[in-house]
């Protein structure tokens, strides 16, 4: 790709940025600067929060060893690339930053500034051939920790909740896209392995932002028969946490205790939470910058982090404590022991054709 950097920024007139990044940077020289781009906008109670989470412990940690900054770049993709132009000017040790959407545009990004060291996470690159050597990319298995999810949905709903629920369970993701998919298919697997016969009612909001959609889904779900929901939504999934309340029915969070995050806010709306499907993007980051301070952090590759790791996880105390029966309980624990042994692989959405996932989602459509 040949064309003049500095040229076409001036172009753009992105000169925001600079002027955000600017701030503050005089005194004291850190050991490390470490920049994380939001590429949507936090308070999402799940995902970019806890990317947020994962870059304050990294400062709480190494204090002065360290200066971290948190750049939001908002939504709108047409201002993903400028923006990661105009911090690869900077001085960054690392720049950090997540999603599928995003990946692409880190990655040509990358190409032309081989000096700068970059994390992805929630994503990958096509490193053959040696490509993208100064990328590190994380992937999760959100998988295994949707098949627990799964368990415990599946058993909330056959063994009955307060005040009763619906006949089936629901699936709300933010767009069709295989990482989605794979926390899909790991919970109808998990609830599968519980009950043969479950129903799930998948749909998808076509937005990580869009709370509204994902209220007006979630209320046609619950209204049609959805007794607990899960939500891989990001921000957009915080609509279903809200239809759970309106509606006296469950969801099952995802990435954040998304239960212990309302508790003190909105307790009546935490009592709709029965547990949340945990991606640690926290434990992720880091587990990479340690690595990363040792010098073994493996660029140019991709590391796909799972239960053993830590990195993703199932909630297992309030709601979910009180709600779940002890035959519940005894199934969740059994499958992350044989999870961790290989006893049971979690199918993946990842490599999945659109046929099988089309037929997957049609043998458990209520």
């Amino acid at each position: 790709m040949s064309f003049d950097v500095k040229a076409r920024r001036a172009l753009l007139g992105f000169v925001s940025v600079a002027a955000l990044l600017a701030a503050g940077t005089a005194g004291t020289v850190a050991q490390d600067r470490i920049l994380l781009l939001i590429n949507g906008a936090l308070g999402d109670k799940s995902f970019f929060d806890s990317a947020n989470r994962g870059l304050a412990t990294i400062k709480q940690t190494y204090g002065d060893d360290v200066e971290t900054r948190v750049l939001e770049i908002g939504d709108d993709p047409s201002g993903w690339e400028p923006a990661l132009l105009e911090v690869s000017e900077q001085d960054w040790d690392l720049i950090i930053g997540g999603t599928f959407s995003l990946s692409e545009t880190l990655g040509d990004v990358a190409e032309q500034y081989p000096d700068q060291n970059y994390i992805l996470f929630d994503a990958s690159l096509p490193y053959d051939g040696g490509a993208y050597p100064n990328v590190y990319s994380i992937q999760y298995k959100q998988n295994e920790a949707s098949y627990l999810g799964g368990i415990l949905a599946a058993g909330l709903l056959q063994s009955g909740l307060p005040e009763g629920t619906g006949e089936y369970l629901g699936f709300l993701g933010g767009m069709d896209i295989p990482v989605i998919n794979d926390f899909l298919v790991g919970y109808v697997a998990g609830a599968q392995s519980f009950n043969p016969d479950v129903k799930v009612s998948v749909a998808y909001a076509g937005s990580f932002t869009d709370a509204a959609k994902g209220k007006e889904l979630g209320l046609a779900q619950y209204r049609a028969g959805v007794g607990i929901g899960f939500i891989a939504a990001s921000q957009a999934g915080l609509g279903q946490v809200s239809a759970a309340k309106e509606t006296d029915q469950y969801v099952l969070g995802v990435d954040s205790d998304q239960e212990s995050i309302f508790a003190e806010s909105d307790p009546e709306l935490a009592s709709r939470v029965v547990s949340s499907v945990l991606k640690n993007v926290d434990v992720s980051l880091v587990r990479a910058y340690e690595l990363y301070r040792e010098g073994n952090l493996p660029f140019g590759t991709v590391e796909n982090v799972g239960l053993a790791e830590g990195a993703v996880g199932l909630v297992e105390t309030g709601n979910m404590a009180e709600l779940a029966s002890p035959e519940t309980l005894e199934a969740i624990e059994a499958a992350k022991a044989d999870i961790a042994s290989g006893a049971i692989v979690v199918p993946t959405g990842f490599g999945m054709d659109t046929a099988a996932l089309n037929a997957l989602r049609d043998s458990v459509r209520p």
